[in-house]
């Protein structure tokens, strides 16, 4: 059963429309009626085949507005790396401590885990751990690196992931309700235009098959992208 806000915002827009991008932010922003400031979500599906190699998709951008949510960043690396990373604001800086922490405590208080990557070796060994969890620090997502002060700042300044998942859906985050429509617009067409140029040479026939936004709380609305 759907609660009566969901309900009563599926009558503020025509569920079989597609809509232009501005216009189905405006629509999203309507039927957002939850007491909090919720979070916009693009969804797109693809024509690929994520089983095959050469057409994974999978990359990161920077919004140029941010994400609006406060991102806890770990850092595993020692010496002269660690007293970086300390300097570039990381919350957490360490190496087998934290490593230890996660894999007795089952402590998991950050949302991003970068490493060098001469520590890979040891947080190799929590794959079962991090993977799931989508917390596996990756050489392709700009998390092992050593270059730690502009992994730190990219992630702080709102570096989101996008990655097609077995269904061959990208889902990624845009930012917030009170960023309002314009930049919620700039943020989205940023991430848009990020997936359109990482189509696989190996993709055949139509690459966006479907393109929707909703908010944490509200019904998907479909977008006309070309």
């Amino acid at each position: 059963m759907k609660g009566k806000k969901y309900v009563d915002a599926l009558k503020k827009f025509d569920k079989t429309k597609q809509y232009d991008i501005a216009e189905a932010i405006e629509k999203a922003l309507e039927v957002a009626s939850a007491n909090f400031d919720e979070t916009l979500e693009l969804h797109v599906k693809l024509g690929v085949d994520p089983r095959h190699a050469d057409q994974q998709v999978r990359g990161v951008v920077v919004l140029p507005n941010g994400t609006g949510k406060t991102v806890r960043v770990l850092v595993i690396a020692k010496g002269a790396k660690a007293d970086e990373a300390k300097a570039a604001g990381a919350d957490f800086v360490g190496a087998e401590e934290y490593i230890e922490k996660i894999q007795k405590e089952g402590w998991f208080g950050f949302d991003v885990m970068i490493t060098t990557p001469d520590m890979m070796g040891l947080v190799g060994r929590m794959g079962k751990l991090l993977g799931p969890k989508g917390l596996m620090p990756n050489p392709k997502s700009g998390t092992v690196t050593m270059d730690v002060t502009k992994a730190i700042t990219d992630v702080k300044a709102g570096k989101v992931e996008y990655r097609v998942d077995k269904q061959a859906i990208c889902h990624v985050i845009f930012g917030k309700k009170s960023f309002g429509k314009d930049k919620l617009l700039e943020n989205v067409t940023t991430i848009m235009d990020a997936i359109i140029k990482a189509k696989p040479a190996s993709a055949k026939g139509t690459y966006l098959k479907s393109v929707a936004i909703a908010t944490t709380m509200g019904p998907g609305i479909k977008v006309a992208y070309k």
